[in-house]
């Protein structure tokens, strides 16, 4: 019996719309605890960017007299000897201005959005463990639907945006077991996996049913799977690199003796510094691109195979490599001097724009032989 030929299962789909139901109403409790834990948190951890900045020495702080790189200093409890010691190294942060573009270095980080007392923290395990458990339901919904059809679960652009968030909300959770500071995350990623699915079923669900012949190959779970991957990890770095342009400018005004507004203050704050969240946003971008770039190059092949072409110029193949054009440019872009910090961040947005339009634009607005949205 030939599976991909098999009628589609109208019960399991209907499982499946409920399971993404539920997700989307977890999502929501996710994301009230994720405000609890920005608004309630602790305060007592607030505000060290701005004393690392603009810290002076306290009266007890005050540097002894010197002569000849020593200090004196009198010992009270020996009848008031003087003494000679060598003077200790002086402990103010250090804070490295590069040229060009006003980053700084060695500066630390927020909280991460862990906020620093036990009501904070109780909050952010909640939201934690509430994205979880929509991240479950989530996968269930998206396995159910894959299991009505027997086929993989990215047929149309509906499949593709439920894949794709599943799969963004699982980068958030790894990043998190491999015990790194992405809580700042939670946020903006539940915020924008209930704008995905709820566009999902909204504007582009479409039923379950069988793909048309052309998409009857092994190179949908290569080709389509790598495509989803890669965009849920470059989302995830064009977060940071949309947050490092506020928390620079926040640092840089800072730097400059102004200060910033109390809203901006007590959330820019807890992120990670400026060169963190760079950093973050780089490694990303730099990790992914070889895998774009074999996602373009498995497309060609699956092309070869269903068309009898490597490369027509459809309009998903153009936009395909000007995205990974974009990509080259940040990452060249990087590499050099003067591209570094705020425009090569706006470089990375750019690109990322090239994909979103790539999967959006492309579908709704162009016909071509990848026109298998079905909107």
């Amino acid at each position: 019996m030939n599976l991909l030929a098999a009628e589609p299962n109208e019960q399991l789909a209907q499982i499946s719309n409920y399971l993404v139901y539920s997700a989307m109403a977890v999502y929501v409790l996710a994301f009230c605890a994720y405000i609890a834990e920005w608004t309630f948190g602790s305060r007592s951890k607030v505000a060290r960017t701005a004393a690392a900045l603009t810290k002076k020495p306290d009266a007890d702080d005050a540097v002894p007299a010197q002569t000849g790189g020593v200090t004196v200093r009198a010992k009270a409890a020996e009848g008031g000897t003087a003494v000679l010691e060598k003077p200790a190294p002086p402990k103010t942060p250090k804070i490295v201005t590069r040229s060009g573009n006003g980053r700084r270095g060695d500066l630390p980080d927020g909280p991460g959005a862990a906020a620093g007392d036990q009501q904070g923290d109780m909050y952010g395990r909640i939201a934690v463990s509430m994205t979880v458990l929509a991240f479950l339901l989530h996968c269930a919904g998206v396995l159910t639907r894959s299991l009505s059809v027997q086929r993989a679960p990215w047929g149309n652009m509906y499949e593709f945006s439920t894949a794709l968030s599943m799969v963004a909300v699982a980068g958030y959770l790894g990043f998190l077991i491999a015990k790194k500071n992405v809580r700042w995350i939670g946020l903006p990623l539940v915020t924008t996996v209930l704008l995905d699915l709820g566009l999902a079923v909204t504007v582009l669900y479409t039923d379950s049913d069988q793909l048309v012949p052309a998409l009857h190959s092994y190179w949908l779970w290569i080709h389509v799977s790598l495509a989803i991957i890669c965009g849920a990890l470059l989302y995830l770095g064009a977060v940071g690199s949309l947050l490092y342009l506020f928390r620079d400018s926040y640092e840089t005004k800072l730097l400059g003796g102004g200060k910033p507004g109390a809203v901006g203050t007590s959330i820019l704050e807890r992120l990670p510094s400026a060169a963190s969240l760079d950093k973050f946003a780089y490694r990303i971008n730099a990790t992914v691109f070889p895998f774009w770039t074999f996602t373009i190059v498995a497309g060609a092949i699956w092309a070869g195979d269903a068309w009898g072409r490597y490369w027509g110029w459809d309009p998903k193949e153009v936009w395909s490599f000007i995205t990974w054009v974009a990509y080259a440019c940040y990452l060249h872009a990087r590499a050099t001097a003067g591209w570094k910090g705020r425009k090569a961040a706006y470089l990375a947005l750019l690109a990322f724009a090239c994909f979103l339009f790539n999967y959006y634009g492309v579908n709704i607005f162009f016909n071509g032989k990848h026109s298998y949205a079905g909107v």
